[in-house]
């Protein structure tokens, strides 16, 4: 068959077309691998390890879609010809499939208005309207049979398991997931780390001689009149009830205070780095989120899984996208509560240890404060909640984009602004609250990541090294010209006393030495005849 059904092919298709695509994929693709190519190394010059293997991370996923791409493009001819029971593939439909008369019916009446009105309105070119309008329309009924002929090669009684347009379809689906997950990632780290921006501002404070003061370690305090203690030590965490309460409702406001940070600084430094107060604690959170991010940026097969399992669920009538919408809000709601409840559990252990305290509150690192004993829990709740927000939002460019505003996905108003609504709460809540909580409060665990203060430890003395040798070559260059004008002058100097104090010459002196002048001009002179001479009794006759 030269010609298919849905088109013209290859063998039909104008040459500058066939290659005006493919120079305009391959170049798009050989930019984006050049922009991926100079983020790397931006991020290696700058000595962020961390994100460099989030960015390859990144394109192993890339490449996975590239698998995925080419398998859907490879097998959907073959997937299309499979063939199952009509009446095991007309149930759990997304969408309520009409009855082929309907449809007819239908179309007949929705093109007789049209015919009606047109030629109503436009008595005098009726006749040529009308028989155009027909024309059309038995094309288009013509061009859908051969279409499903083409696409449909079962039997009576049985239906393709998968057409190709489905195929296509998924296949788009399944790409517009994925660069939403990553723009999801990226904004929610980016809004995150715009949030703990300030925490530069506390940390440097934490070096001055006024905190110092004020944190005096010979200092005797109750535990209660600590800036920390009067934060959580309040009437309303006396029951276990109004504890979580109060936990829930602070992550809305002043989720993470100043008092927070510096409390948890101090007992982390206390618990590993005890001779190193002036540990930059910021920068270290900061290192192990870019660790983390790594985690986040990633599909990992079991998303993907959560992913199919979602796809099977989504049947007309059941609502599953819209119960789907409240779950991500819901897990950063316990989340937040979690990690406020955590920090709060700290500051009243420190009551029941000691009522009165020296120095700054030492709180006490625990990994039984977190679910199951593992803070890396809270992380993989993070990955979740972030996969199913960027599977919503995908979800619904895609059905706008592949089906329109009034397909059977967007039936109801209500239910779709429900759903933007709550994508975008989520969104926000996970950036600006539950991030930052989760990068402090998880480094209250008794794990300690030493490859991240061995990374900071390399790039201090990289930077000393580098530093170091910079002062060196100034230095050496500032010798070389102090070096270089003290020659210069000094020469000068002595030229200068030579000629003032040198004696005046005898005339025999002067006679002598221009005899010994004109003999080193004769001796010259022989000399050079000589070697003329040489060099003719050489050539010989």
């Amino acid at each position: 068959m030269a010609v298919a059904s849905g088109g013209a092919s290859l063998e039909y298709t104008p040459t500058w077309a066939l290659a005006t695509v493919c120079f305009f994929f391959i170049f798009l693709s050989i930019f984006l691998e050049h922009s991926i190519n100079l983020l790397v190394n931006f991020l290696r010059r700058h000595r962020k390890n961390a994100l460099t293997e989030a960015v390859e991370k990144l394109k192993s996923e890339l490449m996975l879609m590239g698998f995925v791409s080419l398998l859907l493009a490879v097998t959907q001819d073959s997937i299309s010809k499979i063939c199952i029971p009509a009446k095991i593939g007309g149930i759990m439909l997304p969408c309520r499939k009409k009855e082929a008369t309907e449809e007819k019916e239908t179309e007949d009446v929705e093109h007789f208005v049209i015919v009606n009105k047109i030629v109503t309105n436009f008595s005098a070119a009726a006749n040529g309207l009308y028989d155009e309008i027909l024309r059309q329309t038995v094309h288009r009924r013509l061009a859908e049979e051969d279409d499903a002929a083409a696409s449909d090669s079962c039997g009576d009684g049985k239906v393709a398991f998968m057409t190709k347009n489905a195929l296509h379809q998924l296949h788009i689906l399944i790409f517009v997931l994925a660069v939403m997950h990553i723009l999801y990632s990226v904004l929610t780290m980016a809004l995150g780390r715009a949030k703990m921006r300030r925490w530069e501002s506390w940390e440097q404070e934490t070096r001055t001689m006024e905190y110092q003061v004020e944190n005096d370690p010979n200092r005797f305090r109750f535990a209660r009149q600590t800036t920390f203690g009067r934060r959580h030590m309040t009437s309303c965490t006396e029951t276990t009830f109004h504890l979580w309460l109060k936990c829930f409702f602070r992550q809305f406001y002043n989720s993470v205070a100043k008092v927070d940070y510096t409390t948890m600084r101090h007992g982390f430094i206390a618990a590993h780095l005890p001779s190193r107060h002036n540990f930059d604690f910021q920068k270290y959170i900061q290192r192990s989120l870019e660790e983390d991010f790594k985690v986040m940026v990633s599909i990992s097969p079991l998303m993907w899984f959560v992913l199919a399992a979602f796809m099977l669920v989504d049947v007309y009538g059941w609502f599953v996208y819209l119960w789907l919408s409240y779950v991500p809000l819901l897990v950063v709601l316990v989340l937040g509560t979690k990690l406020e409840h955590i920090v709060a559990k700290m500051a009243l252990q420190i009551k029941e240890q000691n009522s009165v305290i020296v120095g700054t509150p030492l709180v006490r690192l625990n990994d039984d404060l977190f679910w199951f004993g593992k803070p890396r829990f809270v992380l993989l709740l993070l990955h979740y909640t972030l996969f199913v927000n960027a599977f919503e939002l995908a979800v619904f460019v895609w059905v706008t984009w592949q089906f329109g505003f009034k397909s059977c996905y967007h039936e109801n108003t209500v239910i779709i602004v429900t759903r933007i609504f709550l994508a975008v709460t989520t969104q926000i809540l996970c950036s600006y609250i539950t991030l930052p909580l989760y990068a402090l409060v998880t480094q209250m665990g008794s794990q300690f990541k030493g490859k991240i203060v061995e990374d900071q430890m390399a790039d201090i003395l990289k930077q000393w090294h580098a530093e170091v040798r910079n002062r060196r070559k100034k230095e050496q260059q500032l010798s070389q010209s102090a070096r270089s004008s003290f020659s210069i002058e000094w020469s000068a100097m002595r030229n200068s006393i030579r000629r003032a104090f040198r004696p005046a010459e005898p005339a025999d002196s002067v006679h002598s030495s221009n005899r010994w002048d004109t003999r080193d001009e004769i001796v010259e002179q022989e000399g050079s005849s000589s070697r003329g001479f040489r060099r003719n009794s050489d050539a010989g006759p």
